[in-house]
């Protein structure tokens, strides 16, 4: 009798816990399709270096998360040990790379912060405040290429171009870190405002101090763009990026070992069913 009991309540856990990884797993395999469809329409679409850097890691996620989507619908559906054996795997595999990635995350984007010039609301970026990681990754001629044809595509500057502010609303206006750092000369320049992207330099002009002064050219595929200023900018931006993507890894983390303990449940109470 009590043996009897005990076989029903495990064939209700079994059953409990194939159902939520197969429902949970259903979730994820609709979400893949549109990932999957995007990276393939932008693959096809892409006009731009920004547009094809993304096609390709769409492409992939979307492929993987399909296949491991499937294998846990398949596993828990039809009770098959070796797809759950496999989906845990897995699941185990990309909770450790997540966790990896989290925490380089917060540790190469913990250095940096704008500096505020005196007399301007602006604040302004500098290359070395970094980590050392980032920095060689933007002082790489081949990445910062990629960077710079990206930038210049995608009219980062064009805004400023267009609002012939004046001085003061100009300094008081909120900039982004790239505007800011390849969108106008460093501070320390000196040289004389005549709107957003466009700036008297003196004829003739070099500082061996300032090598970002004598890259300015009011050229719009020029400006600032192979300034140092520029990359911190660009690492600017990438810093804030990659703490909001950190934050959402840990509640993704979160879910992700939770879905990986009932699969694990689903796994052990399920012994005895082989492939």
């Amino acid at each position: 009798m009590c043996d009897h009991a005990k076989h029903i309540g495990r064939g209700r856990m079994v059953r409990l816990s194939n159902g939520l990884i197969g429902a949970l797993n259903v979730i994820t395999l609709m979400l893949s399709i549109p990932i999957l469809g995007g990276g393939i329409w932008l693959s096809q679409r892409a006009a731009t270096d920004c547009e094809r850097f993304l096609d390709v890691p769409l492409v992939a996620l979307g492929v993987f998360a399909f296949l491991v989507s499937l294998a846990g619908c398949v596993g828990a559906c039809f009770r098959n040990s070796c797809l759950l054996w496999l989906y845990l795997v897995v699941m185990l595999l990309l909770i450790v790379l997540l966790v990896c990635f989290t925490i380089f995350a917060f540790v190469v984007t913990n250095k940096g912060a704008g500096h505020a010039v005196s007399g301007r609301g602006l604040p302004e970026y500098r290359l070395g405040d970094y980590s050392h990681w980032l920095q060689r990754r933007v002082e790489s001629a081949k990445n910062w290429r990629s960077i710079r044809s990206c930038l210049v595509q995608g009219k980062v500057c064009k805004s400023l171009q267009n609002q012939n502010q004046t001085w003061d609303q100009f300094i008081s206006d909120n900039l982004s870190p790239i505007q800011s750092g390849c969108c106008k000369p460093p501070s320390a320049c000196n040289f004389t405002y005549m709107n957003g992207t466009a700036w008297t330099k003196p004829p003739g002009f070099y500082s061996s101090d300032l090598p970002d002064c004598n890259s300015w050219q009011n050229d719009p595929s020029t400006l600032c763009y192979d300034c140092q200023s520029c990359k911190a900018g660009v690492l600017a931006n990438l810093k804030h990026d990659w703490k909001k993507i950190a934050v959402i890894n840990v509640v993704l983390l979160i879910f992700l070992v939770v879905i990986y303990l009932i699969g694990c449940c689903a796994f052990m109470n399920d012994k005895d069913v082989f492939c």
